[in-house]
């Protein structure tokens, strides 16, 4: 790619939030179930105490009654102010047992290898985690999810539906709806039992075996099923996710239906998401059609409450450009003081990002944006085994290039990290892109112990 450096100089953005390292600190619950379970205690002693009628049981339960005919005027039994107490002090200690349970058995259940303190504020901190809006599609928004829900459940997912391929744009085109696939990769991603929803919501019927449901992922039937019962796709979503119990939201980009284009250098017009990679030119633009779709109102929202704003990863001009596409999500984004964080592609696409560096991923945003709106970009800074890169060459894809100097010429902090694993794919893990991030906003402490400024240094 031929693209010129621009130096641009970043906008205002608000302080990244303060560390917050710390595991132990107010605000778990505990202190209110230890409480509750000892104000029960004493009720229920007191109450048992005065049921039974002993001498000095006598004297208290008329000094109560006297007092409530000074204080009150209200005529209270002995025998009311015994039940009184027995009924206080059994749901105190209802409550305070069933809050009890609930932590011990969600913290277990989230954080199964953690000392049950660190699970507890663990869970805890998810629920007033920061608000994180992740814009992207693809396999590379999902594995973005999967990681930053173990920090956070304000999470809301916005993802582009312009997916024309397989399954989905069967089911868009045959039952007129938005494509789901992305969506259900998403939900599962933030659904607790991500492994067992994983494998049932992609399995896929034989071909061989139906030809009308050969080949369709059972997750984008349930969509589609929730789709048919509502009519509407926001509410379908919105009952799947409580039904999966995610944590956070899913949302589609626009509620449009839209198609992806993609402008060659050649002149050619390539039409399709699923078709673009496979034209094989140099793209100079992409936009949708229709180009006066909008985001829906939540999106906005979402844009303008959050802490933080992640662009990517994910495939550049099919999977991130088509959010950055629509009008009032742009602007959205021009207003918001909230930082906004592009994480570059580990490897390069063929047919879309040939020959790309970390720069020309983020000038081809810019180009498209028409202003410079990123404040920090996150690249790999962990080189594939020799093995793996010979079968991406073949492929024709090649590690990103870090051009660090120029990237910083063009009003962005760049940020480097490991952020793959040797295995037989190199892609983003979602374990080390999430700790990346939320390192980065200071909200982790590492495994090690040390903090997260020192441990994420860009090359000199």
């Amino acid at each position: 790619m031929t693209a010129k450096t621009t130096t641009n100089t970043p906008k205002k953005k608000k302080s990244l939030p303060p560390s917050k390292a710390s595991i132990w600190r107010p605000g778990l619950g505990i202190k209110r179930c230890f409480f509750a379970l000892a104000a029960g205690f004493i009720f229920l002693c007191c109450g048992i105490i005065l049921l039974f009628s002993t001498t000095w049981a006598l004297c208290v339960e008329e000094s109560l009654t006297n007092a409530s005919l000074n204080w009150l005027g209200w005529h209270i039994s002995s025998f009311s102010v015994d039940i009184f107490l027995l009924v206080l002090g059994l749901v105190c200690l209802g409550w305070g047992l069933w809050r009890a349970a609930s932590f011990l058995y969600n913290a277990s259940q989230a954080h199964p290898s953690s000392s049950m303190m660190d699970a507890l504020a663990l869970g805890r901190r998810r629920n007033y985690g920061l608000k994180i809006v992740a814009l992207g599609g693809g396999t590379g928004l999902s594995t973005l999810l999967r990681g930053l829900k173990k920090y956070t459940s304000n999470i809301t997912a916005v993802v582009s539906v312009s997916d024309n391929g397989g399954s989905s744009g069967r089911l868009s085109k045959e039952l007129a709806m938005l494509p789901p696939g992305d969506i259900r990769n998403c939900l599962t991603a933030l659904a607790d039992d991500e492994d067992l929803l994983t494998e049932l919501f992609r399995f896929r019927f034989d071909k061989g075996e139906s030809q009308s449901l050969g080949g369709h992922a059972f997750g984008n039937l349930f969509i589609a099923a929730l789709n048919q019962i509502y009519g509407d796709f926001e509410v379908a979503l919105k009952k799947g996710s409580a039904l999966l119990a995610i944590r956070g939201r899913v949302l589609p980009a626009t509620l449009t239906a839209t198609v992806l284009c993609a402008k060659m250098r050649d002149g050619r017009i390539i039409k399709g998401e699923s078709e673009i990679p496979s034209a094989q030119g140099e793209i100079t633009d992409v936009f949708l059609e229709p180009g006066s779709c909008q985001a829906p109102p939540e999106v906005i929202k979402a844009i303008e409450e959050a802490d933080a704003i992640i662009l990517g990863p994910g495939s550049l001009y099919t999977s991130v450009m088509p959010n950055l596409l629509i009008k009032n999500i742009v602007k959205a984004l021009e207003r918001t003081e909230a930082p906004i964080i592009y994480v570059c592609n580990v490897m390069t696409q063929n047919g879309e990002t040939d020959g790309y560096t970390a720069a020309d991923h983020l000038q081809a945003i810019y180009h498209h944006l028409k202003k410079p709106l990123v404040d920090y970009v996150i690249a790999n800074a962990s080189a594939p085994n020799k093995k793996l890169l010979e079968k991406y060459a073949k492929e024709g894809s090649k590690p990103v290039v870090l051009d660090y100097e120029r990237l910083q010429s063009m009003g962005v902090h760049p940020v480097y990290a490991k952020l793959s694993k040797d295995e037989q794919l190199v892609r983003h893990d979602p374990d080390y892109l999430a700790e990346a991030i939320m390192d980065l906003l200071g909200e982790v402490k590492y495994r090690d112990g040390s903090e997260g400024a020192d441990s994420m240094r860009s090359p000199n």
